[in-house]
């Protein structure tokens, strides 16, 4: 079955970095588009940035310049190196993809930036 598992959350001091990383299986990870997300408490989820299978990237204008998507498909991981974190970056960031025509997620893993 298709499994998506975070890691590499933690509690960091503003302008610290951290480095998260999903590690996929179930499905052929070469050839999907992947994806992180984020939700700060007591707001919507929302998109961070993608990785196609191409290795083009895209992100939301509030991390563009500091966090970087990418993918390693020899290990089937996607990563998301933050830099620059600020406190409004306090959210569970969450893996996802499509494959075989459903959606999936992760378990989440919690980043919390203090000022």
């Amino acid at each position: 079955q298709v499994q998506l598992v975070e890691s590499g959350g933690g509690l960091v001091q503003s302008g610290g970095s951290l480095r998260l990383s999903c590690a996929a299986s179930g499905f052929i990870f070469s050839t999907n588009n992947m994806a992180w997300y984020r939700q700060a408490p007591g707001k919507q989820r929302e998109w961070v940035a993608t990785i196609r299978s191409s290795h083009r990237t895209s992100y939301t204008d509030s991390v563009n310049d500091r966090f970087t998507i990418s993918r390693d498909n020899a290990e089937n991981t996607v990563y998301l190196q933050m830099n620059s974190l600020k406190p409004e970056d306090t959210a569970v960031y969450y893996c996802y993809t499509v494959a075989y025509g459903d959606e999936y997620w992760g378990q989440g893993t919690q980043v919390t930036v203090s000022s």
